[in-house]
């Protein structure tokens, strides 16, 4: 892991270039709520891509922020700044976010300064509106809200095997405490009066059964950002980048294929 100083904090990230002369942009992958970096191991684990995964303040080997758990807007606000640093330092111009991860890459396309050729959002939206019964279970009964998010058509499609009692595990590694700020500051993320600002072409990907960010957010953001296409991966919930991971690939190398053209 490399790591950068920024803001009082430092950011860990992964850093993996092509072993090829590709032309296609490098691309910073950022995690969703509870997340690692690792969780974007399929794609920065292929040879011939340029990419980058990062972990947000508070989670896997980065520090955190003095922020508490209902920070809000003040947190995505500094994972937003994780991001656009960590993009600076790898030349990375193109953000793959999902779920919160892509309420931060509009956060940056929308706050900073980055040059950006391309945003990739993934099981997200322009509003992520969070159930009070899920943020409730979160602040007072860790255990029983990481059951609820590895449900049936939640974080996944399929609930059996290894995945589930990996994501567990990470849910029980990164804490109580991030998590619930991840939720929150999604649960506050709104920027629908916003998305005609952003200027870069954007892939926005669902799974069919995602009921987290349902297929309803990605065709509004589809709509709405001024250059959007959807894709939708088919036996995939929230996280189809794991569960569809060649379907996934795909079309993020199409789409950056379109880019470098």
């Amino acid at each position: 892991m490399d790591h950068v100083t920024h803001d009082g904090r430092t950011t860990a990230y992964r850093d993996a270039p092509a072993d090829t002369d590709d032309p296609a942009p490098t691309v910073l992958y950022a995690h969703g709520s509870g997340g690692t970096h690792s969780l974007w191991a399929n794609q920065y684990g292929r040879p011939d891509h340029d990419a980058v995964a990062l972990d947000l303040s508070g989670h896997g080997e980065s520090e955190d922020v003095d922020l508490g758990p209902e920070a809000g807007l003040d947190a995505m606000t500094a994972y937003a700044e994780d991001t656009a640093t960590v993009a600076r330092e790898t030349d990375a111009t193109v953000l793959c976010g999902n779920s919160l991860g892509g309420a931060v890459a509009l956060t940056v396309a929308l706050e900073s300064d980055l040059d950006l050729d391309g945003l990739v959002l993934v099981g997200t939206g322009a509003k992520l509106g969070v159930a009070d019964e899920l943020l409730d279970a979160l602040a007072t009964d860790y255990d029983a809200a990481v059951e609820t998010l590895l449900g049936e058509d939640m974080l996944y499609h399929e609930t059996d095997g290894e995945r589930v009692a990996d994501a567990r595990e990470m849910f029980h590694e990164v804490g109580q405490r991030a998590t619930e700020r991840d939720f929150r500051a999604c649960d506050a993320f709104d920027v629908r009066d916003r998305l005609g600002e952003i200027d870069v072409p954007a892939l926005v990907c669902n799974g069919e059964h995602d009921s987290l960010t349902p297929p309803a957010f990605h065709e509004y953001l589809a709509e709405h950002l001024p250059d959007a296409r959807h894709v939708e991966l088919a036996d995939a919930a929230h996280m189809p980048y794991l569960e569809r991971p060649v379907a996934f690939d795909a079309a993020v190398d199409e789409f950056l294929d379109e880019l470098a053209a």
